[in-house]
């Protein structure tokens, strides 16, 4: 084993790998409840998408760590499952399962694009302005849906949206839970957002906000409601708003996956000469766990960046990702608690998610007008439309007809021009 994942090479040893894998899981065990929370509300069965999580979350760590060699977990992503949801479903007015269809056909997309190496023409065909308003863009959506579904935002019909009842129970319960886990993320706490869920969720019991759990040992919840479902819906997608929606969870996934392997591979030492060793395996994990994914009934799964947690407590190889893969598939056996984890639960991870993700802010140059529009327009089309296709759609729109007007537009790539085009045609389809 220690020779299969070349510990010597890298310094490691199996205890410090294993304690890597348990803190990455706890960085991360969050997703196990918030996420069927979040799918529950395109009205999934919430038993079905906990087991689908565990599993695809099992599955695509543990090819990341046999395959590729690499400390790093994967899980359905926070921002696709609210696109999924909230976007996709809630306004588009798509059902889950034509849904869970387009998230299986974007990773079949992924992986033929990993096995042609198309992955480099695409990274440089989309300016990096536009990748950072749109992870941006997404953190601030995330955002806003968490202070609603805490109730500190609220509607109304005159200004649309208004400060809520902040002696209200459920919502004085998130207000708490956020203080808990800003306090524990500021003091740089390993799994400060999973401990702050546990913390608010007991809180919430004792002050009967939240319902007391039937046990916290239970057997697995059955995946019958999801599991391939995805392929029965293959047939819907021929639309010009399903290949946006398709897209979309491409390319999402795509840069997000990207960024994070080269922020973590950059942290644990794996990157040699500028490049990343076995790239085309790290993203072929990724694309075939989001198929597994889909085919089991979750939103995208794609890399996390909460396996930089696991990387500072010294993993180096891919074992760690086994250690955590285990862990994900013992926590199947903990459905029950899914009862505790209430939107006032889930919320403050939602708001603190969010905060992360604006953090590439200050990388896109406001100082040119031509830049600034595009991106502006794609970050607050997001939480303002409900929608993160509408918000990558206005800025890819934008951005050719700003960098022309500018004598610019040599720079722009055919594919920026091609997708230029892609999106007019589904604003007009929208109209």
């Amino acid at each position: 084993m220690d020779r299969f994942f070349r510990f010597q090479e890298h310094n490691t040893t199996y205890k410090r790998e294993s304690i890597a894998g348990l803190t990455t899981f706890l960085s991360m065990a969050y997703i196990l409840f918030v996420n069927p929370a979040i799918l529950s509300d395109a009205g999934m069965d919430q038993g079905a998408v906990f087991t689908a999580t565990a599993l695809a979350a099992a599955l695509g760590t543990l090819i990341m760590g046999v395959l590729a060699g690499y400390p790093i977990a994967l899980a359905p992503g926070m921002g696709l499952n609210a696109f999924f949801t909230y976007s996709v479903v809630t306004v588009m007015g798509v059902p889950w399962e034509t849904a869970l269809a387009g998230v299986m056909v974007s990773g079949i997309i992924f992986i033929i694009i990993t096995i042609f190496k198309i992955r480099e023409k695409i990274i440089n065909a989309i300016p990096m302005e536009l990748k950072y308003a749109a992870a941006s863009g997404i953190g601030l959506f995330i955002a806003f849906i968490g202070l609603k579904s805490a109730g500190i935002v609220q509607n109304n019909d005159s200004t649309l949206v208004q400060l809520g009842d902040l002696l209200a129970g459920p919502t004085l319960l998130a207000v708490f839970g956020l203080i808990v886990t800003v306090i524990l993320m500021v003091r740089n706490v390993t799994g400060g957002i999973f401990y702050g869920m546990i913390i608010t969720a007991i809180v919430g019991m004792v002050f009967n906000q939240v319902p007391l759990p039937n046990g916290i040992v239970g057997s697995v919840p059955s995946l019958e409601p999801t599991f391939g479902v995805a392929f029965g819906h293959l047939g819907d997608l021929v639309s010009i708003d399903m290949l946006v929606v398709v897209l979309t969870f491409l390319f999402v996934d795509f840069f997000d996956t990207a960024g994070t392997l080269i922020a973590v591979a950059t942290q644990a030492g794996i990157m040699k000469n500028n490049k990343l060793p076995r790239a085309g395996r790290a993203l072929f994990a990724d694309s075939s766990a989001t198929v597994l994914g889909a085919i089991l009934g979750t939103s995208t799964t794609t890399a996390y960046i909460e396996s930089s947690s696991g990387v500072a407590a010294g993993g180096r190889t891919g074992f760690t990702s086994v250690v955590t893969a285990g862990l994900f598939l013992l926590a199947l056996f903990f459905s029950p608690l899914l009862s505790v984890v209430t939107p006032a639960v889930t919320a403050p991870v939602l708001i603190i998610v969010g905060v992360l993700m604006v953090g590439v802010l200050g990388k896109i140059e406001w100082n040119r007008f031509e830049i600034a529009v595009p991106a502006f327009l794609t970050i607050i089309a997001m939480p303002l439309t409900y929608s993160i296709a509408t918000g990558i759609a206005l800025g890819f729109v934008m951005y050719p007809i700003t960098m022309v007007v500018k004598g610019e537009g040599k720079k722009i790539h055919p594919i920026m021009y091609a997708l230029f085009f892609v999106f007019i045609a589904y604003f007009a389809f929208l109209a």
